[in-house]
């Protein structure tokens, strides 16, 4: 994960609430579910959420070319012959591919990706140390629409069977605004609309929600949401909560987290955690 510094790793539990929190909720979606989008076994043929390919130390690398180059990272990227593809090697949606590099302490993540030749191609990619907190550049894209990381903001298996998340999860809205805020780095609308969340915004699930009850999967992450929150990283369904497949899930269990609704989270206020705009350390 990114340093113990980094903003995806702040406790936001005792922020204050953000001025236009409940018309910010609303706009996402106050009865709308949240849903994990991410689990066990396959849908439509494909493992569910976006996957994670752990390369090992030396892995090749292979030159990918991207729609959007001049707001990605050039690479080369250590792309394995059978990296895994959000949605299944045949699918024709967002096509996420995150490579973890363990041993090199770094993430790479393309959109849109497709093998090409000896290569790939992709809609757009990202290169992070995760021994840095340095983001983007101001207006640059990632694999992600909020220009940030999705690997930081994924559900994993092995966090929540370690008994503890700690760090903000990422979430997708049905309209999003033409503006982000830290530490997001890019915008995906075209709506000057000030009653739509900017990309990079964080809410969090109100202390007042009882999780006390919700099964054992469930709960951790819904712990992970009221004491670290959740960023506003893409536009799709309302509240989608995005994590990584493992045939370890428990369906069942994730299925609690669908009662919650968007009446149950609020908007924070972060400008007190910021200490430079273009980095994604916190103040301290």
């Amino acid at each position: 994960m990114f340093p113990a510094s980094s903003v995806w790793r702040a406790d936001v539990s005792k922020l204050p609430v953000h001025r236009s929190s409940g018309t910010l909720v609303n706009s996402i979606g106050a009865t709308a579910h949240m849903h994990p989008d991410f689990g066990a076994g396959l849908w439509e043929g494909a493992p569910i959420g976006i996957p994670v390919t752990t390369v090992k130390p030396g892995q090749k690398t292979v030159k990918v070319t991207f729609e959007y180059a001049d707001e990605s990272d050039k690479g080369p990227y250590p792309v394995p012959a059978d990296a895994k593809v959000e949605g299944g090697r045949s699918s024709d949606g967002d096509r996420h591919v995150i490579l973890y590099d363990a041993a090199g302490c770094k993430v790479y993540e393309l959109y849109a990706a497709y093998p090409s030749g000896s290569g790939w191609r992709a809609g757009s990619g990202a290169i992070y140390d995760l021994r840095s907190n340095k983001l983007r550049p101001a207006g640059w894209t990632s694999a992600d629409a909020a220009g940030l990381s999705i690997f930081a903001g994924l559900v994993r298996y092995e966090e929540v069977a370690a008994g503890r998340i700690t760090h903000a999860l990422r979430i997708t809205v049905p309209r999003s605004r033409n503006t982000y805020v830290w530490p997001a780095r890019h915008a995906a609308s075209n709506s000057s609309d000030a009653n739509l969340p900017p990309m990079g915004l964080r809410l969090r699930l109100k202390a007042s929600v009882d999780t006390s009850k919700m099964p054992k999967q469930a709960r951790i992450i819904a712990e992970a949401m009221k004491k670290y929150g959740v960023i506003i990283a893409d536009n799709g369904s309302p509240w989608y909560l995005s994590g990584a497949p493992d045939d370890r899930w428990s369906n069942d269990a994730l299925r609690a987290l669908k009662n919650l609704q968007g009446s149950d989270f609020e908007a924070v206020d972060t400008a007190g955690l910021m200490a430079d705009k273009n980095s994604g350390a916190v103040r301290g």
